[in-house]
């Protein structure tokens, strides 16, 4: 079964989180016990040195001289020192016991007569265990004698230790449980944020299979922030923007395609449906399907000039001397038709720009002037710098253009009458020049020439850096 990103990134935490509580239990658990057995031994080395010391300073209180029994000296020790918890003390006289404290040990040490025996034949300080009904005893045995009384004399201080052990069992206990509830609560809390910190990442799916069943590609990702998921969702958006723009792109370029290769389709088919047997009845039709033909192929062209238009890397930029080009778009053009060719103005700077793009708009405004004028009429082309941006212009000496079509004559497939009133061309040249304007971060426009005519000027940035399309 497939486990969610949510449910693998909760888990790893729980791992490492569980991992780490583990190591530190087990971390404690040892040094507890470490400590627990360097306190048993430092105790009973304790209690041999305060023996010692009570005994070196021991006094009778009848006399006021120095204790002579060694009885009497190991009862007086026990007054004065009571056992810890999970400790006791039990004296030995002659090799029977004498007296344990008044508190009960959990357990009784003195019923086992080997074991007494084994303590009252120790001649120097000893520690040992044994095991009792609560678990192992550890005690150590100190011999005690005293100058005028000739029977022996033990000391015997023992240590519960498996209940002392007991207690730290306990409490290790107690930290794994808490360990356990803080994993749970950890957990929790993981689950729940994990789920807020992916809720883009769902989103980010739900919103590919809404629109892989839907093809709506309007739809975009809200998350606000500046983390990574943030920019994973800033990241699909600006997909989802190209993939939209292309779509738009594709689906201009077939509606385009659609409606205006129909009519030379239809011209060509309809022609050679009709075309009979006769050599110049051929030659008049081959002449026009292949004049219809070339004209598919220019339409064609100027409808991948559209779209790419509309796509990044349409242009490829360089510093163009704006005088350079000026002067050979007018050389280029004198072959179009007899005109009063003139070089209004050049603007002596450099543009970042692509120059065969803003020669190919400036063409296509020449050939446009071309088909408006007749044969002396003037054509001029200049270049300027004003205002911080650059004017490339094309203006002729005809008709002009009616205030009221200035702005639809650079759509797609909208044609204006030449000067002889025959509506020709595709109606793409305009929306090319404007399609490389924009491309350029500018504009175009048309607006009536000194003197009369139209006048055609694309305004470009000249220092301001544009996004490269």
């Amino acid at each position: 079964m497939r486990m969610s990103a949510r449910a693998r990134i909760v888990g790893w935490m729980l791992a490492v989180v569980g991992l780490a509580l583990s190591v530190s239990i087990f971390a404690t658990w040892t040094i507890l016990l470490t400590r627990l057995d360097d306190r048993m031994t430092s105790e009973r080395t304790n209690e041999v040195q305060k023996l010692r010391r009570y005994a070196s300073t021991a006094l009778d209180p009848q006399t006021g001289r120095a204790v002579t029994d060694v009885q009497e000296l190991m009862t007086g020790y026990l007054e004065l020192n009571l056992p810890d918890r999970w400790e006791t003390f039990l004296t030995i006289v002659g090799g029977e016991v004498d007296k344990m404290p008044g508190v009960p040990p959990p357990v009784p040490i003195d019923t086992d007569p080997a074991l007494i025996a084994k303590m009252a034949s120790a001649t120097r300080v000893v520690s040992d265990e044994f095991e009792t009904a609560r678990g192992t005893v550890h005690y150590t045995v100190i011999p005690v004698t005293v100058s005028g009384d000739a029977r022996a004399g033990h000391f015997v201080v023992a240590h519960f230790y498996d209940l002392h052990r007991d207690e730290i069992v306990d409490a290790v206990r107690v930290l794994g449980l808490s360990a356990l509830a803080a994993m749970g609560l950890a957990g929790t809390a993981g689950w729940f944020v994990a789920g807020q910190v992916l809720a883009p990442v769902r989103l980010v799916r739900q919103t590919a299979e809404q629109i892989s069943d839907s093809s709506d590609l309007t739809r975009r990702l809200d998350a606000p922030g500046d983390d990574d998921v943030a920019a994973l969702a800033a990241t699909f958006n600006h997909m989802l923007d190209r993939l939209e723009q292309a779509f738009v792109v594709q689906r201009h370029f077939m509606d385009d395609a659609g409606h205006e290769l129909r009519t030379p389709i239809t011209v060509i088919r309809g022609h050679l449906e009709l075309m009979g047997d006769d050599p110049a009845e051929r030659a008049d039709t081959l002449a026009l399907v292949t004049d219809e033909l070339d004209r598919m192929n220019r339409i064609v062209d100027d409808l991948l000039t559209l779209a790419k238009s509309e796509q990044p890397g349409f242009l490829a930029l360089d510093n163009v001397e704006l005088a350079d080009l000026t002067v050979s778009v007018v050389a280029k053009a004198r072959p179009l038709g007899e005109r009063r060719w003139r070089v209004d103005e050049v603007a002596e700077a450099r543009l970042p720009a692509d120059r065969h793009r803003l020669t190919q708009a400036l063409m296509q405004l020449v050939a446009n002037a071309v088909r408006h004028t007749t044969d002396d009429d003037l054509i001029a082309v200049g270049s300027a710098v004003r205002d911080g941006r650059v004017e490339l212009w094309v203006r002729d000496s005809g008709p002009g253009v009616a205030p009221a079509e200035r702005e639809r004559i650079f759509g797609r497939f909208v044609r204006g009458a030449g000067r002889t009133g025959a509506y020709d061309g595709a109606g793409l040249g305009l929306a090319i020049v404007r399609s490389i304007a924009q491309a350029h971060g500018g504009t175009v426009q048309v607006t009536e020439a000194p003197g009369g005519g139209a006048c055609f000027v694309m305004s470009l940035p000249l220092w301001e850096l544009w996004r490269i399309r």
